[in-house]
Parts: C-alpha cells; sequence; structure tokens
C-alpha cells in the first residue's frame, strides 16, 4: 500500500512540475541545493562556496563544505560522527562524505530544471554491523526541480536515488519528494518525504528497525543576511524507527561566500 500511494504522490508532483507554465518563473530566486536531507536541482553559483555546521540527536556534529566551480557543477565534503557534544566517546564517521552534483537542464518557463549527482553522506552515526549510516546516504540520484510564483516562491521537486549502502540487504531504488516556500523576505518552510523503499528490510532486524512508512521533515531557514542562514528541522514525523518514539530536532548553519 505504502508504494502505491508512493508512487500516485510522485505522478501528482511531477504533474505539478511540467504543468501550469502560466503560474512559473524562470527564477532569480537562489535555489537551495538540498531541502533537509534530500537535494534539489539547485545548485551554488559559480565562484562560490558554503560552509554548514549540522547539529543532530545523540551530540551529533556534522560539518561540510560545498563549491559551485561552474554554474552547473558543485562539489563537496563533510565529515562528523556522534557524540562530539557530551561526555560519552567520540564516534566518529569511518570517512569523509563525498558530494557532486550537475545541472543537466536549465530550468525554462514550461520547463523543471534537471540535475543528476552524488552523495555518500549519510545521517546520524554509522552502523557498523551493517554497514551503513542510521539514515542511508542518498548515493546516486537524478532529480526535478520547478519554481512558481505563489504569493512568493514555491519550489517543486521530485526525485529518484540508489544508495550504495546495501550492507542491510535492502538495495531498492528510493524516491523522494520536497517543497519549499518562501515565506516573505528571510523566512522560507521546507517540507520533503523520503519513500524509504531502500530501508524497510534488514538483516539485522536488531541493529536497523523501522515501520516502513518513510521519512517526513519540515523545516524553517531564516536568512537573516544574504550569505547567512539558521535552519530550525523537525525530522522523522511518521515516526518510522521503531527503537525511538519521538521526532528529531536539528539545527543548521550555512554560510555562503564568495571567492
Amino acid at each position: 500500500m505504502r508504494k502505491i500511494i508512493s508512487s500516485v504522490a510522485g505522478i501528482l508532483l511531477l504533474i505539478l512540475l511540467f504543468w501550469g507554465s502560466g503560474y512559473s518563473q524562470v527564477p532569480a530566486y537562489p535555489q537551495p541545493p538540498i531541502l533537509i536531507n534530500t537535494p534539489t536541482a539547485g545548485s551554488l553559483d559559480r565562484g562560490s562556496y558554503s560552509a554548514e555546521l549540522r547539529m543532530m540527536p545523540d551530540g551529533g556534529v556534522l560539518g561540510g563544505v560545498r563549491v559551485g566551480l561552474t554554474g552547473r557543477f558543485m562539489i563537496g565534503l563533510s565529515y562528523g560522527g556522534t557524540h562530539i557534544i557530551g561526555e560519552d566517546s567520540v564516534d566518529w564517521n569511518p570517512e569523509p562524505g563525498v558530494q557532486a552534483k550537475y545541472r543537466i537542464l536549465e530550468e525554462s518557463y514550461s520547463m523543471p530544471a534537471l540535475a543528476i549527482g552524488f552523495n555518500s553522506q549519510g545521517y546520524h552515526g554509522y552502523l557498523s554491523g551493517v554497514d551503513r549510516y542510521e539514515l542511508k546516504s542518498t548515493g546516486f540520484y537524478a532529480v526535478l526541480s520547478k519554481n512558481y510564483q505563489f504569493l512568493g516562491n514555491l519550489g517543486l521537486h521530485a526525485g529518484i536515488n540508489y544508495s550504495l549502502e546495501t550492507g542491510d540487504g535492502d538495495d531498492d531504488p528510493n524516491l523522494f519528494f520536497g517543497i519549499d516556500k518562501a515565506l516573505g523576505d528571510e523566512i522560507s518552510l521546507m517540507v520533503e518525504y523520503d519513500t524509504a523503499l531502500n530501508d524497510n528490510n534488514s538483516n539485522d532486524p536488531d541493529l536497523v528497525a523501522r515501520h516502513g512508512r518513510g521519512y517526513l521533515n519540515a523545516g524553517l531557514r531564516w536568512t537573516f543576511a544574504d550569505q547567512f542562514h539558521i535552519e530550525f528541522d523537525v525530522n522523522n514525523l511518521l515516526r518510522n524507527k521503531r527503537t525511538v518514539d519521538t521526532v528529531s530536532r536539528e539545527i543548521k548553519v550555512v554560510y555562503i561566500e564568495y571567492f
């Protein structure tokens, strides 16, 4: 049933991405490269870079840098771990995360932007027993993004990905969807849904126990300076983890500068 619901939601969003060109725009609006966890077709400007610090549950901290090499191509590197904040011994990630994205098609008046990319960075700690992160990395992906003028900018996003973290025995392709909505000049609302089709089957249910509901996340991004914003995210609203009965609250700080 969940796969049917996810497929229907994906079809409806794709229809919106391609339809309604009378309300669309070629955006001067700076499309964020990532919503909360899922990517968009947005990229950094040429000659710009972003430095990001993400604070997660279990004392987790993840730092990263992204660089816009051209207007279409960006790369990134990230590293962190859990229990960095607190009294427990720090549990570092086994290796840095690597990101790369190339926008194949620019957004036009009637067509969405299309980007392909790779992201090896997962979240919320590494589970060595199943050779994966608590929240799997995106891996290889393709994503469509389209912007509309509706009381400010409205961005719609839909994509497919294949994670290389298959040590749990689940190697299915995955689907993800997202929306970002400008609320005035400084605040943006973001909502994303990761269907987690690649995260509902494990060889070791004691390590990775899921309800099969997917991950629904929401966040507010406050851009209180041209180059600086802070983000408040509430993740796992569907409480997909069997071992956790609460949502995940996170803070993300991003600084963008030009060379």
